[in-house]
């Protein structure tokens, strides 16, 4: 399965791109990185500046029909830009239209409140998303992982670094089971 990797240019958190993405690669998808434009995007631990990686493809000239589903690190600066960010929004939101499975961590879901693709749903996220969920017509939850299957999809949600394994292991089941059901 080709599974879309959504980014800014800049801000995503390193390790919430790296190890979904190399979970991914390791049960023999194809992650694709995706941001907004052409050449490299700049990750980030916390605060610092941490590795540069090359974009794939960009919102606007790809869509989600070439794609199984999306994932959606979080890091504080790189959902802010994404919500801001029309064709990003629209990209992120068509995987719902399409009914396609999505996951996302930390502050992730903001582009996903852009999108109105919360509403109605649970998830988690990190905890100062919470009022923000809500205002958005969602349900927050504190697990370290959080599936609903409430809406046109299978939404996979988690709250921060320290549930990545979790967040892997739930995503990567839940696409398999979404792909075999196609």
């Amino acid at each position: 399965m080709r599974i879309a990797f959504l980014t800014a240019p800049e801000g995503v958190e390193q390790i919430e791109l790296t190890e979904p993405w190399q979970a991914a690669a390791d049960a023999g998808h194809e992650p694709v990185l995706v941001s907004t434009r052409h050449g490299r995007i700049q990750a980030f631990d916390h605060l610092d500046r941490a590795d540069t990686f090359a974009v794939d493809e960009v919102v606007g000239e790809t869509s989600a029909e070439s794609f199984g589903g999306l994932v959606l690190p979080g890091g504080v600066a790189n959902p802010d830009y994404l919500r801001t960010h029309g064709r990003a929004v629209g990209f992120a939101g068509s995987f719902f239209e399409q009914g396609l499975p999505v996951a996302v961590i930390c502050h992730g879901a903001w582009t996903l409140i852009e999108a109105d693709a919360v509403r109605g749903r649970r998830l988690t996220s990190w905890p100062s998303l919470r009022t923000d969920i809500r205002n958005a017509g969602g349900t927050w939850v504190d697990e370290q992982v959080e599936i609903c299957g409430n809406g046109p999809n299978k939404l996979v949600s988690s709250r921060r670094p320290a549930d990545l394994k979790a967040f892997c292991d739930a995503f990567l089941d839940v696409f398999a089971k979404e792909q075999e059901s196609r």
